[in-house]
Protein backbone atom coordinates (compact mmCIF):
# COMPACT_ATOMS: atom_id res chain seq x y z
CA UNK A 1 0.00 0.00 0.00
CA UNK A 2 1.39 3.43 -1.02
CA UNK A 3 1.90 6.17 1.58
CA UNK A 4 -0.84 8.55 2.40
CA UNK A 5 -0.01 12.05 1.28
CA UNK A 6 -1.35 14.46 3.97
CA UNK A 7 -2.19 18.20 2.88
CA UNK A 8 -4.48 20.98 4.48
CA UNK A 9 -7.38 22.84 2.79
CA UNK A 10 -5.24 24.77 0.81
CA UNK A 11 -3.20 21.76 -0.77
CA UNK A 12 -0.09 22.36 1.53
CA UNK A 13 2.12 19.15 2.06
CA UNK A 14 1.92 18.09 5.65
CA UNK A 15 4.37 15.93 7.66
CA UNK A 16 2.91 12.43 9.28
CA UNK A 17 2.89 11.67 12.43
CA UNK A 18 5.39 8.42 12.22
CA UNK A 19 7.68 11.51 10.57
CA UNK A 20 7.51 13.92 13.00
CA UNK A 21 8.28 11.49 16.08
CA UNK A 22 11.01 9.80 13.75
CA UNK A 23 12.92 12.65 13.42
CA UNK A 24 13.67 12.86 17.50
CA UNK A 25 14.02 8.55 18.07
CA UNK A 26 16.95 7.70 19.69
CA UNK A 27 19.18 5.85 16.77
CA UNK A 28 20.85 3.61 18.74
CA UNK A 29 19.02 0.81 18.13
CA UNK A 30 18.91 1.14 14.76
CA UNK A 31 22.26 1.76 14.05
CA UNK A 32 23.11 -1.18 15.88
CA UNK A 33 20.51 -3.65 13.90
CA UNK A 34 22.01 -2.08 10.53
CA UNK A 35 25.37 -3.25 11.93
CA UNK A 36 24.37 -6.39 12.58
CA UNK A 37 23.30 -6.78 9.37
CA UNK A 38 25.85 -5.83 7.45
CA UNK A 39 27.96 -8.30 9.23
CA UNK A 40 25.81 -10.82 8.11
CA UNK A 41 26.45 -10.03 4.89
CA UNK A 42 23.19 -8.02 3.80
CA UNK A 43 22.45 -4.74 2.45
CA UNK A 44 20.05 -2.29 4.02
CA UNK A 45 17.87 -3.33 1.13
CA UNK A 46 17.49 -7.26 1.92
CA UNK A 47 17.29 -6.62 5.45
CA UNK A 48 14.54 -3.84 5.27
CA UNK A 49 12.29 -7.01 4.12
CA UNK A 50 9.94 -7.89 6.78
CA UNK A 51 10.46 -11.03 7.72
CA UNK A 52 6.90 -13.44 7.90
CA UNK A 53 7.38 -14.08 12.22
CA UNK A 54 4.27 -15.52 14.40
CA UNK A 55 3.83 -11.44 15.17
CA UNK A 56 3.29 -9.95 11.79
CA UNK A 57 1.10 -13.16 10.84
CA UNK A 58 -1.09 -12.34 13.69
CA UNK A 59 -0.83 -8.28 13.25
CA UNK A 60 -1.79 -9.31 9.63
CA UNK A 61 -4.86 -11.35 10.55
CA UNK A 62 -6.09 -8.76 12.60
CA UNK A 63 -6.31 -6.02 9.84
CA UNK A 64 -7.84 -7.69 7.73
CA UNK A 65 -10.49 -8.77 10.10
CA UNK A 66 -11.12 -5.63 11.24
CA UNK A 67 -11.70 -4.34 7.99
CA UNK A 68 -13.33 -7.10 6.43
CA UNK A 69 -11.05 -8.66 4.28
CA UNK A 70 -10.30 -12.14 3.78
CA UNK A 71 -7.97 -13.42 6.38
CA UNK A 72 -5.70 -15.22 4.44
CA UNK A 73 -2.79 -15.09 6.72
CA UNK A 74 -2.89 -18.13 8.41
CA UNK A 75 -3.47 -20.74 5.81
CA UNK A 76 -0.14 -21.68 5.89
CA UNK A 77 1.59 -24.60 7.88
CA UNK A 78 4.64 -24.77 10.37
CA UNK A 79 5.35 -23.72 13.57
CA UNK A 80 5.42 -19.80 12.92
CA UNK A 81 1.65 -20.15 11.35
CA UNK A 82 0.50 -22.24 14.87
CA UNK A 83 2.15 -19.64 17.16
CA UNK A 84 0.20 -16.96 14.89
CA UNK A 85 -3.08 -18.69 15.25
CA UNK A 86 -2.87 -19.09 19.08
CA UNK A 87 -2.03 -15.08 19.01
CA UNK A 88 -4.70 -14.69 17.37
CA UNK A 89 -7.44 -16.19 18.93
CA UNK A 90 -6.10 -14.44 22.62
CA UNK A 91 -6.57 -11.32 20.26
CA UNK A 92 -10.47 -12.59 19.70
CA UNK A 93 -10.50 -13.41 22.74
CA UNK A 94 -9.90 -10.22 24.36
CA UNK A 95 -12.43 -8.60 21.86
CA UNK A 96 -15.13 -11.13 22.60
CA UNK A 97 -14.72 -10.34 26.23
CA UNK A 98 -14.60 -6.66 25.68
CA UNK A 99 -17.79 -6.60 23.38
CA UNK A 100 -15.77 -4.27 21.27
CA UNK A 101 -17.61 -2.70 18.03
CA UNK A 102 -15.87 -1.26 15.27
CA UNK A 103 -16.83 1.92 13.94
CA UNK A 104 -14.01 2.91 11.19
CA UNK A 105 -10.54 1.54 10.26
CA UNK A 106 -8.00 2.93 8.99
CA UNK A 107 -8.93 6.76 9.22
CA UNK A 108 -6.93 9.14 7.50
CA UNK A 109 -7.34 12.57 9.07
CA UNK A 110 -5.19 16.00 8.57
CA UNK A 111 -5.13 18.74 11.35
CA UNK A 112 -5.64 22.29 10.32
CA UNK A 113 -4.57 23.37 13.98
CA UNK A 114 -1.39 21.64 13.96
CA UNK A 115 -0.27 20.97 10.31
CA UNK A 116 0.13 17.13 10.19
CA UNK A 117 -1.42 14.05 9.30
CA UNK A 118 -1.80 10.27 10.29
CA UNK A 119 -3.49 7.23 9.92
CA UNK A 120 -5.69 5.71 12.89
CA UNK A 121 -6.09 1.52 12.97
CA UNK A 122 -9.78 1.85 14.05
CA UNK A 123 -12.46 3.48 16.22
CA UNK A 124 -14.39 1.98 17.63
CA UNK A 125 -17.09 1.33 20.48
CA UNK A 126 -17.24 -0.27 24.04
CA UNK A 127 -20.95 0.10 25.64
CA UNK A 128 -21.44 3.56 24.86
CA UNK A 129 -18.36 4.93 24.90
CA UNK A 130 -15.57 5.92 21.71
CA UNK A 131 -12.32 4.46 22.08
CA UNK A 132 -9.43 4.27 19.51
CA UNK A 133 -7.20 1.02 18.90
CA UNK A 134 -3.78 0.73 17.22
CA UNK A 135 -1.96 -2.93 16.69
CA UNK A 136 1.90 -3.23 16.85
CA UNK A 137 3.90 -5.85 15.68
CA UNK A 138 7.22 -5.13 18.21
CA UNK A 139 9.15 -6.89 21.18
CA UNK A 140 8.04 -4.22 23.99
CA UNK A 141 6.04 -1.43 24.17
CA UNK A 142 7.99 1.82 23.65
CA UNK A 143 7.31 5.54 24.82
CA UNK A 144 7.10 6.55 20.92
CA UNK A 145 3.84 4.45 20.61
CA UNK A 146 1.90 7.07 23.29
CA UNK A 147 3.00 9.89 21.64
CA UNK A 148 1.70 8.44 18.19
CA UNK A 149 -1.75 7.08 20.30
CA UNK A 150 -1.71 10.99 21.80
CA UNK A 151 -1.15 12.58 18.02
CA UNK A 152 -4.07 10.73 16.58
CA UNK A 153 -6.55 11.40 19.52
CA UNK A 154 -5.58 15.26 18.54
CA UNK A 155 -6.75 14.57 14.68
CA UNK A 156 -9.83 12.65 15.78
CA UNK A 157 -11.28 15.20 18.03
CA UNK A 158 -10.13 18.14 15.88
CA UNK A 159 -11.81 16.35 13.48
CA UNK A 160 -14.88 15.01 15.47
CA UNK A 161 -15.48 17.18 18.38
CA UNK A 162 -18.93 16.22 18.88
CA UNK A 163 -17.55 12.15 19.14
CA UNK A 164 -14.56 12.31 21.48
CA UNK A 165 -12.53 9.61 22.26
CA UNK A 166 -14.07 9.24 25.74
CA UNK A 167 -13.66 5.30 26.31
CA UNK A 168 -9.79 5.97 25.84
CA UNK A 169 -6.82 4.31 23.99
CA UNK A 170 -6.09 0.93 23.81
CA UNK A 171 -2.62 -0.54 22.46
CA UNK A 172 -2.26 -4.28 21.26
CA UNK A 173 0.75 -5.88 20.57
CA UNK A 174 2.02 -8.99 18.96
CA UNK A 175 5.71 -9.98 20.23
CA UNK A 176 7.28 -10.83 17.02
CA UNK A 177 9.27 -14.22 17.80
CA UNK A 178 6.71 -15.65 19.84
CA UNK A 179 3.62 -13.57 18.64
CA UNK A 180 2.32 -13.36 22.42
CA UNK A 181 -0.43 -10.80 22.88
CA UNK A 182 -0.99 -8.38 25.32
CA UNK A 183 -3.40 -5.46 25.60
CA UNK A 184 -2.11 -2.08 26.78
CA UNK A 185 -5.17 0.86 28.28
CA UNK A 186 -4.59 4.21 28.97
CA UNK A 187 -7.60 6.81 29.87
CA UNK A 188 -5.65 9.77 28.19
CA UNK A 189 -2.27 11.09 27.09
CA UNK A 190 -2.85 14.88 27.60
CA UNK A 191 1.10 14.84 29.11
CA UNK A 192 1.61 12.93 25.78
CA UNK A 193 -0.09 14.95 23.39
CA UNK A 194 1.46 18.06 24.77
CA UNK A 195 4.98 16.31 24.06
CA UNK A 196 4.03 15.27 20.43
CA UNK A 197 3.05 18.70 19.86
CA UNK A 198 6.82 19.98 21.02
CA UNK A 199 7.93 17.57 18.46
CA UNK A 200 5.61 19.05 15.74
CA UNK A 201 7.19 22.63 16.71
CA UNK A 202 11.46 21.44 16.69
CA UNK A 203 10.22 19.49 13.48
CA UNK A 204 9.69 23.05 11.58
CA UNK A 205 12.62 24.67 13.44
CA UNK A 206 15.08 21.87 12.75
CA UNK A 207 13.64 21.68 8.84
CA UNK A 208 14.29 25.84 8.88
CA UNK A 209 18.02 25.43 10.41
CA UNK A 210 18.69 22.62 7.66
CA UNK A 211 17.81 24.71 4.99
CA UNK A 212 19.98 27.35 6.51
CA UNK A 213 22.85 24.46 5.07
CA UNK A 214 21.89 24.51 1.33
Amino acid sequence: MPPVIYKDHRGNRLPSVTTIIGRFKESGGLLYWANQQGLEGKTLDQARVEVTTPGTLAHKAIEDHINGRPETALTGAGEVTDKARNAYAAYLHWEAMNRITFRHTEVSLASEKHAFGGTLDAVGMVGNELILLDWKCANAVYADYLYQLAAYGLLWNENYPDHPLVGGFHLCRFAKAQGDFSHHYFPSFDDEAETFLRMRDLFDRAKKAERRLR
